[in-house]
């Protein structure tokens, strides 16, 4: 859909104090996963205070389809950035952000403290095998939309190449870990050659390739600066939602850096899913593993960096934005690989989550009611740690 971008009005401080109480008490009370959040925001921003409207929303939420990043966030600054300018859409990501930010801060605060303490250990026994279970019910939904349903399959009407991609990525995402990065940029470009039309030069669209290419490196000089282009790189490849931050993050955090182990990533993961704002606020849990508070700082920081620089610049470029068809060819062979490289770090986390026959009876009853039922997946979790913590009890009074 085409759309004029609207002449945004003079950016005046009472504009820039609404976005900023409005994002922050959305950060508040933001939990759901992003769609709970572009509902209230649609709900919010577009019914009740008439800041942008529905077919520029709409067209918004198409472009942060296209680019990088976690949606709800993207679209929290694309409306600042339509209501007050630069300085909305920086003051609006900011406050959205800024409540989970300082929530999963004292969680890890509390978990780093408490580690081995037999509560905790309990609670988080119960926790693993769920956090699992709730990823695996997510690739299995990610594959029905981006790869083929299991009728198709069986009456052979199934997109053979996007299946050939997928099962290529999670064949190399299960024998070399570490390479997810890779993994999403060989299937975009396969992605392109298989569906994109003939390559037509459009600057509004090619700006994307710099920052990329950017992120794809990976420095060593020391840690607050590994941790840095890690999450910048993480955050500059979130095509598919924020569950792609697993697969880009488990290796080189357990394996490659070794700041944490693969339980206590779980347990930054169940974090992440249990406090408001975007799933990749887990990277404040891992910053803080890895250096602290500085740590927790600065991955925050690095991983929603590049949303700012997308929303603002779909903002800019949104009618362009529509019309990229290379874009989407390249995203539908990214979107299968993104489904595989996250079910390739769900195989590699299970090994340290299913432990007992116990943690499998968990896994099973959490991915059965999170395809099932509508609960929210912070209560399937909530609901494993407490079995967890009875599990530990009981076995303390035998």
């Amino acid at each position: 859909m085409r759309s004029r971008a609207p002449r945004r009005a003079p950016v005046n401080p009472s504009r820039l104090r609404e976005v900023l109480a409005y994002f922050g008490a959305l950060g508040v009370i933001g939990f759901g996963g992003p769609v709970a959040h572009i509902a209230m925001m649609e709900r919010g921003a577009v019914n009740e205070r008439g800041w942008i409207s529905r077919p520029r929303f709409l067209d918004a939420l198409a472009a942060t389809n296209l680019v990088p990043g976690p949606n709800s966030t993207e679209m929290a600054i694309h409306i600042g950035y339509q209501r007050a300018g630069l300085a909305g859409a920086v003051g609006s990501g900011l406050a959205f952000i800024l409540p989970a930010f300082v929530m999963m801060l004292g969680l890890s605060w509390a978990y780093f403290e408490q580690e081995a303490t037999p509560a905790v250990d309990d609670f988080f026994y119960g926790i693993k095998p769920a956090v699992v279970a709730v990823i695996a019910a997510t690739a299995y939904r990610l594959f029905l939309s981006g790869v083929s349903e299991p009728r198709r399959l069986a009456a052979g009407e199934a997109d053979l190449r996007l299946l050939a991609i997928f099962a290529a990525s999670l064949a190399v995402g299960l024998a070399f870990p570490g390479l997810e990065v890779a993994v999403l940029l060989a299937a975009g470009v396969v992605g392109f050659l298989l569906y994109g039309p003939p390559l037509r030069p459009r600057p509004g669209a090619f700006v994307l390739l710099p920052l990329l290419g950017v992120s794809a490196l990976a420095w060593e000089p020391g840690r607050l600066l590994d941790l840095f282009w890690l999450c910048l790189r993480t955050g500059g490849l979130l095509f598919g939602g924020g569950y792609v931050m697993i697969p880009l993050l488990e290796g080189p955090v357990v394996d490659g850096f070794g700041w944490l182990t693969r339980e206590q990533f779980l347990a930054g993961v169940a974090l992440g899913q249990s406090t408001p704002g975007p799933i990749v606020i887990t990277a404040t849990f891992v910053g803080y593993g890895a250096a602290g508070l500085a740590g927790a700082a600065v991955a925050t920081f690095a991983i929603f960096l590049p949303s700012f620089f997308f929303a603002v610049l779909t903002s800019r470029f949104i009618a362009a934005f529509g019309e990229v068809a290379w874009l989407r060819a390249a995203l539908k062979g990214i979107g299968a690989a993104v489904v595989a490289t996250i079910l390739a770090a769900t195989i590699r986390l299970a090994e340290s989550a299913f432990v007992d026959a116990a943690t499998v009876v968990i896994g099973a009853v959490v991915a059965y009611a999170s395809l099932r039922t509508r609960v929210h997946s912070a209560l399937l979790l909530l609901g494993g740690g407490l079995v967890g913590l009875w599990a530990g009890w009981m076995a303390g009074i035998r």
